[in-house]
């Protein structure tokens, strides 16, 4: 499975670097004013990628986090429970008698709906 994960990012990269070596051009960008900024399409491409991936990268990290955060606090109030539980049963009079279950009885069914 390693190999399988080693040969995909090599064809990536050597896809990207077809792609860079293909499309090394200036592209003009027209800034504010008359500034004009001139970039390579390979540059330019990546950076409006990041643009793109790294506030959601970031926004999907903080929520695992938060997410952990409450697991692990749900985690440790499970445990405490247990432990509670565990260490001072509830105690039962010795002459309580059982509970009973409760009597079933008869119910009369109409002709029409059998």
């Amino acid at each position: 499975m390693q190999f399988l994960k080693i040969l995909f990012w090599a064809l990536i990269a050597f896809a990207a670097a077809l792609f860079t070596f293909g499309n090394w051009n200036w592209v003009p960008i027209s800034l504010f004013g008359n500034l004009v900024a001139e970039v390579n399409l390979p540059i330019l491409l990546l950076v409006t990628f990041l643009a793109g991936f790294l506030p959601t990268l970031l926004y999907q990290r903080a929520v695992r986090w938060r997410l952990r955060q409450r697991l692990a606090a749900a985690e440790r109030m499970a445990a405490d429970l247990r432990a509670r539980d565990v260490a001072s049963p509830a105690p039962v009079p010795a002459n309580a008698p059982a509970p009973h279950p409760a009597p079933i009885s008869p119910v009369a069914v109409s002709p029409e709906v059998a």
